[in-house]
């Protein structure tokens, strides 16, 4: 019996490797603007399954999926302007929209990874908008959620590099092209 060869990648990633975007402008021209002061960002993907258990199973359960819910959930530091004092206009959007009915509480968003990786998303939403409160001395923060209307699309990530960089095989530690060599 052999034993696996260690993983390549020894690195735990950073939690502040997203960028969470929102379009301003419109879905025939988008417009992405930074939804700036996240301090904690948690994008999920939940599965409805049903239960499909038949007598062919021998008594182990089984399930299908059925529906995939998209959402968002995330924190932010609430920005403003340190001279008008107007506040950040993206960050105003989403509470305008928590608030507002039909199309007016739809926002269309991405969010990808901020180092090139390819993890990245772009999708339409509802917005929860909730004020963290709390003492005389605490910052502004606001508990925002982004419940997914429709599905959650893969996107090429704008931050990935141009050319698409280099590709590492982790099991041999080589590039395709030596590998290919």
């Amino acid at each position: 019996m052999s034993t696996p060869t260690p993983p390549a990648e020894t690195e735990t990633a950073l939690a502040r490797r997203y960028r969470l975007e929102l379009n301003t402008g419109t879905a025939a021209t988008p417009v992405w603007s930074l939804v700036p002061g996240v301090q904690e960002f948690a994008p999920k993907v939940e599965p409805t399954q049903q239960k499909s258990t038949t007598y062919d199973d021998e008594g182990w359960a089984d399930s299908t999926v059925t529906e995939l819910a998209w959402s968002i959930e995330t924190k932010l530091a609430h920005r403003h302007h340190p001279e008008t004092r107007v506040f950040n206009a993206a960050q105003e959007r989403l509470r305008i929209a928590s608030e507002s009915f039909g199309a007016a509480s739809r926002v269309h968003v991405r969010y990808y990874d901020r180092e090139g990786r390819p993890e990245a998303y772009e999708g339409f939403a509802l917005v929860t908008w909730e004020p963290d409160g709390g003492a005389a001395d605490d910052l502004d923060t606001v508990k925002v959620t982004l419940t997914g209307k429709g599905p959650r699309k893969a996107i090429t990530n704008p931050a990935a590099p141009a050319g698409g960089g280099t590709l590492t095989l982790a099991a041999t530690g080589k590039t395709l092209k030596e590998v290919a060599a």
